[in-house]
């Protein structure tokens, strides 16, 4: 064990704290009953493995490993483990937001809600290297982004279909120069399967100068861009240049 910071509060001595930030998240009292007795599991293993004065800091991969084989020993599910872990993660992430951890410890497989938060981000353009940066440097709060994934994910009821919803409402909301966020899912849920990328409108083009076509003549026509004139076009059909608006 390394050398204690006596600078540093012991790692129990934040659970206090990040439950009460749990309580003011906005989660169902369900779920906060449930992270409590989540928080409480850990706090005995700590004890049970005598790492009760444990600082942040010195918490390492090596002991998730160890609480996750002590879960999966006692007989319990595989979503069961999951949901300790998540807690005991979130717990991590709440001491690197305050600054008493560096982020020390990562998962070495997302949550499927990780999986939905990062999907959403990586429809804006932003790789999983730039979105753990961003995070690290408080540009993204991600913790903002983790409640309505859940939302999603009980609605959608997989990953699969979250990733799907928010791909058709990326796209829709992309074409019209619209901002979009987890949250327009629900507002756009009941007109979902409908929702379609605005068709781009292409104009044809003939050495720079537009071109109309005259259903009257059946003829195509340049516009001179000097004069305006309407002038018959003579050339193939090849030399029309077509480009988007």
């Amino acid at each position: 064990m390394t050398k204690r910071n006596p600078k540093n509060k012991q790692l129990l001595s934040y659970l206090d704290s990040f439950l009460r930030k749990v309580r003011e998240s906005g989660l169902a009292p369900s779920g906060i009953e449930q992270k409590e007795r989540d928080a409480k599991f850990f706090r005995e293993w700590l004890f049970f493995k005598g790492l009760s004065d444990i600082f942040p800091e010195q918490l390492e991969k090596k002991h998730l490993e160890e609480y996750k084989k002590h879960l999966k020993e006692r007989g319990l599910k595989e979503s069961t483990v999951k949901r300790y872990l998540k807690t005991v993660y979130d717990l991590l992430e709440y001491l690197e937001e305050i600054g008493a951890a560096p982020p020390l410890v990562r998962k070495e497989e997302e949550t499927d809600i990780q999986k939905i938060v990062n999907y959403y981000f990586e429809t804006k353009g932003f790789s999983l290297e730039e979105i753990k940066r961003n995070a690290k440097k408080k540009r993204i709060i991600y913790s903002r982004y983790t409640k309505p994934a859940k939302d999603l994910l009980d609605l959608t009821g997989s990953v699969k279909e979250a990733k799907r919803a928010i791909n058709r409402v990326a796209e829709w909301a992309k074409s019209r120069d619209l901002d979009y966020a987890i949250e327009t899912v629900f507002k756009k849920w009941p007109e979902i399967e409908k929702l379609e990328p605005k068709k781009k409108k292409i104009k044809p083009y003939f050495r720079g100068d537009p071109m109309v076509w005259s259903e009257a003549k059946k003829k195509w026509f340049v516009i001179c861009s000097k004069t305006g004139d309407w002038l018959e076009f003579a050339g193939d059909k090849k030399d029309i240049y077509w480009q988007e608006e």
